[in-house]
C-alpha cells in the first residue's frame, strides 16, 4: 500500500508499505477515508525526531525504526479481531490517538491520557497516512450522523474539548487563546458552543480569519500590537480569566503570563522545545494558577466531539485549510504548515 513514511527530519517520504497484519485481539482493520495533518506531524518534520522512536525502541509499543505518520483519522472497519463485539464490518469509525493499558492507576481513575504504558498511533506505530492501518477496539468510536470530511475533526477537536473543559471557563469569562493553528481554532469554536467570548491571538491574518470564522470576538494580530497589551485593553486593563497556549513558542508563553488577571489560569496545550523561564514570583503573589492539557481522554472527549460534530458541522467546514491527497502530502501539508501559510487543518484523502 502507499504510505507517508518518517524517516528522520525533513524525511517524509511517500512509498509502497506493507500493509497491517490481520488484526490482533480486540484490534480492527480501517480502510481510511480521511486522514489529517498536525502540528505534532509538523514539529517531527521540521525539527525532529522528538517522539518518534527512530533509534531506540518506544517503551511501550516496542516500535524502533521508520514509522507510518498520522494520528487523526476516519476510516471504514474492514477487517475484526477476536474479541471485538463493538463494531461490524463497512462501519465509520474514528480512532483516538493515545493507547492506554486500562488497568494501571491512571487509568483506573479515568485518566487514561497519563497510562503508565501509553502510546500514540502514527508517533509510535504505524498510523493513518496509508490506506490502512490497525486500531485497537476500546480507542475507536462509531460515526453515524456526520460524513467523514466532518468527522476528520473529531480527534483533534477532542483535544480541543480537553483543553477548555478543565479551565472551568463559563460564559461572562474572559478566555484568550494564543496560537490559532488547528487546535488553538477549535479551542476557539469549543468555548463559542459554551457561549464563552474568546480573544484570538495569532501573527497569521489568514489564521485570525478562521479564528473569526469559529467564534473569536476579539482579534489581535501579534505580528502588529503587543499582544498582552491587546488582551489587557480588550479586558478593561484586569488581563484575560484563562489564556489558553497553544503555540508553543516563548513569545506565546511571555504573552500568557503578561495577559492573565490576578488569580487567572494559564491552560498550557501547546509543546514547548525551547527553556521557558517563568516569573514564579508574580505566579505566587497574584494566585496564577498553571496547567497542561495533554492530547484527550478517550471515553469522555471523543464522543463530545462527535456529537457537538453532527450538531455543528461548521467546526470542521471553517477549520479546514485544503484537502489533498497522499502524494501531496510533503509540499502542500507540511511544508505549507510548517511555513505557516496553511490556516488551518490540511486532510488527506489516502
Amino acid at each position: 500500500m502507499q504510505a507517508a513514511v518518517y524517516h528522520g527530519r525533513h524525511d517524509v517520504r511517500i512509498q509502497q508499505w506493507p500493509e497491517p497484519p490481520p488484526p490482533g485481539a480486540r484490534e480492527i482493520q480501517l480502510e481510511v477515508l480521511r486522514a489529517s495533518i498536525c502540528g505534532t506531524d509538523v514539529d517531527e518534520f521540521t525539527s525532529g525526531p522528538h517522539l518518534i522512536p527512530l533509534a531506540t525502541p518506544h517503551r511501550a509499543s516496542g516500535h524502533v525504526g521508520p514509522l507510518v505518520l498520522g494520528h487523526e483519522m476516519v476510516g471504514r472497519v474492514v477487517a475484526i479481531g477476536a474479541g471485538v463485539t463493538e463494531f461490524t464490518a463497512g462501519e465509520v469509525v474514528v480512532p483516538g490517538s493515545g493507547v492506554s493499558c486500562g488497568m494501571c492507576r491512571w487509568c483506573r481513575a479515568g485518566r487514561t491520557n497519563l497510562c503508565a504504558t501509553y502510546y500514540t498511533v502514527g508517533l509510535h506505530v504505524d498510523g493513518g497516512l496509508a490506506e490502512r492501518v490497525n486500531v485497537p477496539a476500546r480507542i475507536s468510536r462509531s460515526v453515524r450522523n456526520c460524513p467523514p470530511d466532518v468527522a476528520i475533526m473529531a480527534q483533534p477537536l477532542a483535544v480541543a474539548l480537553h483543553a477548555v473543559r478543565s479551565t472551568s471557563a463559563e460564559p461572562g469569562a474572559s478566555v484568550a487563546v494564543i496560537g490559532l493553528g488547528g487546535i488553538g481554532s477549535l479551542a476557539v469554536a469549543a468555548c463559542a458552543v459554551r457561549g464563552i467570548g474568546t480573544i484570538g491571538v495569532d501573527i497569521s491574518p489568514a489564521r485570525l480569519e478562521v479564528a473569526a470564522r469559529s467564534g473569536a470576538t476579539v482579534l489581535v494580530d501579534a505580528s502588529r500590537r503587543d499582544a498582552a497589551a491587546a488582551i489587557r485593553h480588550a479586558t478593561g486593563g484586569d488581563g484575560a480569566d484563562v489564556v489558553i497556549e497553544t503555540s508553543g513558542t516563548p513569545q506565546g508563553l511571555a504573552t500568557a503570563m503578561n495577559a492573565v488577571c490576578r488569580g487567572g489560569h494559564i491552560r498550557l496545550v501547546g509543546l514547548h522545545r525551547d527553556p521557558s523561564p517563568l516569573d514564579l514570583t508574580r505566579l505566587v503573589l497574584d494566585e496564577i494558577r498553571v496547567s497542561t492539557s495533554k492530547v484527550h481522554i478517550c471515553d469522555q472527549d471523543l464522543p463530545e466531539a462527535l456529537t457537538l460534530l453532527a450538531d455543528h458541522p461548521d467546526i470542521a467546514t471553517t477549520a479546514i485549510d485544503s484537502v489533498i491527497g497522499l502524494a501531496d502530502i510533503v509540499p502542500e501539508g507540511l511544508v505549507r504548515m510548517a511555513a505557516g501559510t496553511a490556516a488551518g487543518k490540511v486532510v488527506v484523502r489516502p
